[in-house]
């Protein structure tokens, strides 16, 4: 006597793939959606210039003046008094990584020159000030 769905029953041994396809295709759109907003950083009007972009090729720190002079460091938005006492500490972790400059080109040349100079002086030796291109001048005739 044998009983229904009891001992003749065979292990199922495949996965089912079915659940994992669907997880997977929810965070990929929930990436996607939410990518842009990663990227977005802080408003700044970049000056343009006549140079090819450059590749990054490693990790490199960014940090944005705004038009009214507030310094921008990841989620930090300091004053330049504020970023002058809090830079050593922050910097001092890059390892040699480069850090790249956004200046609003409203403001005055004197608070980049600032900026620089206090990155200088917490021990950052690679600065990159980041433009525009200025499309004009690089096109090809």
């Amino acid at each position: 006597m044998t009983m229904r769905g009891g001992f003749n029953r065979k292990i199922m041994s495949e996965i089912n793939v079915t659940p994992l396809v669907d997880v997977m295709l929810v965070l990929l759109i929930i990436f996607m959606v939410t990518a842009p907003m990663l990227q977005s950083g802080v408003d700044v009007q970049l000056p343009t210039a006549g140079m090819a972009p450059l590749d990054k090729g490693e990790r490199a720190v960014t940090i944005s003046i705004d038009r009214s002079g507030r310094v921008h460091l990841q989620s930090h938005s300091l004053t330049l008094s504020e970023f002058r006492r809090r830079a050593p500490v922050v910097l001092s972790e890059l390892g040699g990584r480069p850090v790249y400059l956004r200046g609003d080109s409203r403001i005055s040349y004197g608070t980049i020159v600032a900026v620089m100079s206090i990155l200088k002086g917490a021990g950052v030796e690679r600065i990159g000030l980041v433009t525009e291109p200025d499309l004009d001048q690089t096109r090809q005739p």
